[in-house]
């Protein structure tokens, strides 16, 4: 089979359109069309099918993209195992990260990829949720991204997943909140609190979502904003009380905040590095992820967390 039209094949999968297939491949929406044109003609198969104004994968299609990512893993395998001739890794790696793991690990994680003669990494911040990933895996790298601990796994078939941390989510309360010398907090005790989250379909919020179908309790949610920064100072204000990651929040004196875990129930979200399958391969890619780690076993290895601080 064409290399290219696996290829086209490929971002169509990842992207959900010719035209953003087009975009990534840098040719137009009609020469992607051809070239999975072509590509059924050769295997004798129809690959996509007519789904409203666009196109979608049929079962042959998403088992063929399954084989495209071996095919296409292997060749970036036997590229990668070239670079490992130069011993050392080498050359620019693209990393897309979540605000608050950024304001968390970057700072460090910059610091050791310095360490390394011939390494560079070019980062972009984005406010992603889980479905999100896929996509910008087709763009980057690296992703570090993050999901609620009870929401599907990523895909580990069409890609590779490393787990990072597993990060509990606390009750932010102003200190002079009627609960905030309390050592564990009661969701029930919740009940009547106005709440500020982030927006639907980001981690944060399913982790929310979810305790209410547990625990039959619905927090009264006026307000979503994502940057948890804005958040912190609108609790601290009184505004209303949030669930925060316990590592990112900034709980230092001064800054108006208690966090308090909640009782007899576990809420968290995992962090983690994706890519595209045989990504990892590359000595760069593997230097950066190793980095990453290693920056996630230091600041955890802290007294059990790393230093308190705040995003989103």
């Amino acid at each position: 089979m064409d290399i290219g039209r696996l290829r086209a094949l490929r971002e169509f999968a990842d992207r959900g359109s010719v035209t953003a297939a087009a975009g990534a491949l840098h040719c137009t929406p009609s020469a992607v069309s051809q070239q999975l044109r072509a590509l059924q003609e050769e295997v004798g198969l129809a690959l996509t099918e007519p789904s409203g104004r666009g196109l979608r994968l049929t079962d042959a299609g998403r088992t063929l993209v399954a084989r495209a990512d071996e095919v296409l893993g292997a060749l970036a395998r036997a590229e990668s195992e070239l670079d490992t001739y130069r011993n050392v890794p080498r050359g620019r790696v693209r990393l897309a990260i979540f605000q608050s793991a950024g304001l968390m690990l970057l700072p460090g994680l910059l610091s050791r990829i310095a360490g390394f003669d011939g390494l560079e990494a070019t980062v972009r911040d984005v406010d992603m949720t889980p479905a999100d990933v896929p996509g910008l895996v087709a763009d980057y790298d690296v992703v570090v991204a993050h999901r609620d601990e009870h929401a599907s796994p990523f895909d580990d078939e069409r890609l590779e997943v490393r787990h990072l941390l597993r990060e509990p989510l606390d009750v932010a309360l102003p200190v002079g909140h009627r609960l905030a010398r309390e050592s564990k907090v009661d969701l029930a005790e919740l009940a009547d609190e106005r709440w500020i989250s982030v927006d639907f379909g980001f981690p944060v919020d399913d982790v929310l979502r979810s305790l209410t179908v547990r625990t039959g309790v619905r927090p009264k949610v006026v307000q979503r904003i994502n940057d948890f920064r804005i958040t912190e100072r609108l609790v601290a204000a009184g505004h209303g009380i949030a669930l925060l990651p316990r590592y990112t929040m900034d709980t230092r004196r001064g800054s108006g905040l208690v966090c308090r875990p909640l009782a007899g129930i576990k809420a968290a979200r995992h962090i983690e590095v994706v890519a595209r399958v045989g990504a990892s391969a590359r000595p760069a890619v593997a230097a950066v992820v190793g980095a990453l780690a290693d920056e996630v076993a230091e600041l955890t290895g802290q007294a059990g967390k790393p230093p308190a601080r705040s995003a989103s």
